[in-house]
């Protein structure tokens, strides 16, 4: 079952008015779609009025990703706006001539997307994350937060950047933290992976999510707490969920910006002329919630750094 958002139900638009596809690992309600939304409504676009969404998510089901994509190819969408490496990828494989929007890649240079930031080529431009980067702030929060904690147990699962993950790992023998890469596969392994953590004695937990975990975030978040362990995350979703804290991009934001992208491919510009933009907020949150039900004290000088505090 292809699953889409009822847009247009009260009267059809006409066939004049542009018609875009969405493609999310995930199922609604989503925090990065309506940001996506609000970009849209910022810059005049009335969904079923003068712009018709055509949105298709995965329901958790990674698998279907190719099959979606091609379906919103079949149906010759104007624009395709899309997130995460295995969502682009299955998007660059179903077409070379629609245009496609990143909401936001960890890697679109190393991941093949785009042929350089400044001068895209091809089909593919929009938002970048700066994963990769941003390892080493991450590590020196939990570092400045748990200074006990001396192994990490790194979480992370395929649509996962492997510069990502390098860059974890180097920042983390750089600051003295050993090391323990732990990929999760699929919705079964969340249990097995956190058991192995405390058997392996990980002082705290560092989870890398891409679409395919954060598609799990409650399951995630509960597993980590019920074993006991602090944890940092790759953006404020998972921390909303229940996680301890998070330091990334601001994601609907970057899916906001993606609008601007939208506009002007369907104001003629071409997608390969358009600098792919890098994200430029950011954001630590922490929850207060969590944080006493694990017992932990999250010291002052991280608390005041941060953007939100979930009470």
């Amino acid at each position: 079952m292809i699953l889409t958002a009822p847009v247009g139900a009260a009267s059809q638009p006409s066939t004049s008015v542009p018609r875009i596809g969405f493609l999310r690992h995930g199922s609604p309600p989503d925090p990065f779609a309506e940001g996506f939304r609000q970009g849209l409504r910022d810059l005049g676009y009335i969904e079923g009025k003068n712009i018709v969404v055509e949105y298709r998510w995965t329901e958790g089901k990674i698998e279907r990703v190719p099959e979606l994509a091609q379906d919103l190819v079949h149906r010759k969408v104007r624009v395709i706006v899309g997130s995460g490496e295995p969502v682009l990828h299955a998007l660059k494989n179903a077409t070379a001539t629609i245009p496609i929007v990143m909401g936001t890649s960890q890697d679109p240079v190393g991941s093949g997307f785009v042929a350089s930031l400044a001068r895209p080529g091809g089909n593919i431009t929009g938002m970048t994350s700066n994963s990769a980067e941003l390892a080493g702030k991450r590590l020196e929060l939990l570092k400045q937060a748990f200074p006990s904690a001396s192994r990490i147990a790194v979480l992370w699962d395929q649509g996962v950047s492997p510069a990502q993950l390098r860059s974890t790992e180097k920042m983390s023998r750089s600051l003295g933290l050993q090391f323990q890469s732990l990929e999760v596969r699929g919705p079964g392994d969340l249990e097995s992976v956190i058991a192995t953590t405390r058997k392996e004695r990980a002082g705290a937990i560092v989870v890398l999510g891409s679409a395919t975990l954060f598609a799990q975030r409650n399951e995630l978040a509960a597993f980590v707490e019920r074993a006991r362990l602090p944890a940092i995350y790759s953006h404020g979703g998972f921390v909303e969920a229940g996680g301890l804290m998070s330091y990334g991009a601001h994601f609907p934001e970057a899916f906001r910006r993606a609008a601007s992208y939208v506009d002007r491919i369907l104001n003629g510009a071409k997608p390969g002329d358009l600098p792919v933009e890098q994200a430029s907020r950011f954001e630590l949150v922490v929850n207060m919630k969590t944080a006493k039900a694990l017992g932990i004290t999250i010291p002052e000088k991280v608390l005041v750094r941060a953007d939100r505090v979930i009470e």
